[in-house]
């Protein structure tokens, strides 16, 4: 049943509280569409688009997919229709959403480009969809074996009809029984991605490459199945560099690597795309639309040899652009020494072995005097002392510089003074245990307790025993004891 579309202006306003119609714009519609649609702009300039459907099956597709667009519509980087409200209709429900900015593409007219990588890169990010979110939604889902027997099923009940070439059946059944050609992962798949579909907005209206894809309109048919399917408009219209450049973004934005044999399944689709018309033509009982369908599946099977060598020229043409860009990639990896813009060669070899320090026997000696002397008559003879203080150990005579003084407890070292050093630079001497100049006095040793190892102090080359400061409230040895 086909409706005015005043009565969809006034369907979309009972569906959506708020929604006052100013004027409205129908769509004209084709024998073999599912859906009516108009256009309505209300008094808040806001554009809606009403989908009614003509028959009970499209009935239930339009409410199926109302609950992938509340899961999905956050997850594409572009937009689709998210249902703001039903209006109850002879074949079910009418949907109504707010229209989608965009133009509709023709896939025939799309220049290699930008464009072209930008619908690769839209179809890639429906097909990494998770599964399970279409399985949530309730969509229909299909492994690669029951995705073939069901096309062979169709295949079937299409050649009851007697409207279908003889040849046409024989190729497609040979294709369908080549389980070589139905190896891939399941993926989301549209099922819909015509250009007619496919909206966009162009920067330099004259320019069709400064395109951006904005939305997907018709997701009735999504399901999860085969990725080649969305495919069948592209290579049944676009031009083959066209081809190249969607399908180069597509396989460089999908998480999984896209099967050998996508394109072939693809080409496949077209070729029986009006096989499913006639299907539909004839349930719905459309005789008009049967016979022109049949006239279609005819004139395909007149120029299916013509194709299939258009087909393999492009296919032997993709596959010699495929291996230059190869070659051309492996040589640009490769530095060539002859190439100005290479970076120089290093002056060293990284590969011999060398010396992050100088040899030792490459150093040369350091006079201490003339700095000690330059020290002391630079003031006052307390001032010459800390100036030599401040020189290393090793500038005080090398090894050997520190010694053990007699009367000492072991682990005490002197240092030396060094040979040559002025009277007045002498390092601060060693003052004795004895000596009544002493700050503070030895009283006793005291061995500390053995551990598995004999130590306290775990660290090698620590000394057994430790000096004990006197202190005038520390009880002696004897009286703790």
């Amino acid at each position: 049943m086909s409706r005015s579309p005043l009565v969809l202006a006034a369907l979309a306003s009972s569906a959506v509280p708020g929604l006052d119609p100013v004027s409205v714009e129908g769509v004209r519609v084709v024998p073999g569409d599912l859906f009516e649609v108009a256009y309505v702009q209300d008094s808040q300039d806001r554009r809606w688009v009403v989908k009614a459907p003509l028959t009970p099956a499209a009935g239930a597709m339009l409410d199926d997919v109302a609950a992938l667009s509340t899961l999905l519509g956050r997850r594409l980087d572009v937009a689709m229709p998210m249902v703001r409200g039903h209006a109850p209709v002879a074949e079910g429900r009418a949907a109504v959403y707010l229209r989608v900015p965009g133009r509709p593409l023709d896939f025939s007219a799309i220049p290699p480009g930008p464009l072209a990588e930008a619908v690769g890169r839209t179809l890639a990010h429906i097909h990494n969809v998770e599964l399970l979110l279409f399985e949530e939604a309730g969509r229909p889902t299909y492994d690669a074996e029951a995705h073939r027997r069901r096309q062979l099923s169709e295949l079937d009940r299409a050649a009851a009809t007697g409207h279908v070439p003889t040849d046409l059946l024989t190729r497609w059944e040979r294709m369908l029984e080549d389980v070589s050609l139905w190896r891939f992962a399941p993926s989301p798949v549209h099922g819909a991605f015509t250009g007619a579909n496919v909206l966009a907005s162009f920067d330099d209206e004259q320019d069709a490459g400064s395109g951006h894809v904005r939305g997907v309109l018709a997701w009735e048919e999504s399901r999860v199945g085969d990725p080649a399917d969305d495919f069948a408009d592209l290579v049944a219209r676009a031009g083959p560099d066209t081809l190249d450049s969607v399908l180069e973004s597509y396989a460089r934005s999908r998480v999984e690597r896209p099967d050998g044999a996508l394109v072939a399944r693809a080409r496949l689709a077209a070729e029986m795309t009006p096989l499913r018309t006639l299907l539909r033509a004839l349930s719905s009982g459309d005789l008009a639309l049967v016979e022109r369908t049949a006239e279609r599946l005819r004139e395909l099977a007149d120029r299916i040899e013509q194709d299939d060598e258009r087909h393999a020229r492009e296919d032997a043409a993709r596959s010699e652009r495929s291996r230059r860009a190869g070659e051309k990639a492996a040589l640009a990896s490769a530095l060539d020494p002859d190439d100005p813009e290479a970076p120089p060669a290093p002056e060293w070899d990284a590969t011999a072995p060398h010396h992050p320090f100088p040899m030792l026997a490459e150093t040369q000696a350091v006079a201490m005097t003339g700095l000690l002397g330059d020290a002391g008559d630079a003031g006052d003879a307390g001032d010459a002392g800390d100036a030599g203080d401040a020189v290393d150990g090793a500038g005080r005579g090398g090894a050997g510089a520190w010694t053990e003084a007699p009367g000492q407890a072991r682990g005490q070292m002197a240092r030396q003074t060094p040979p040559g050093s002025p009277a007045d630079s002498s390092a601060v001497p060693f003052v004795a245990s004895g000596d009544s100049t002493s700050t503070f006095e030895i009283d006793e040793v005291e061995a500390l307790p053995e551990e598995d190892d004999g130590l306290l102090d775990l660290h090698e080359g620590a000394s057994e025993f430790v000096p004990v400061e006197h202190r005038p409230d520390h009880p002696a040895h004897d009286a703790r004891s």
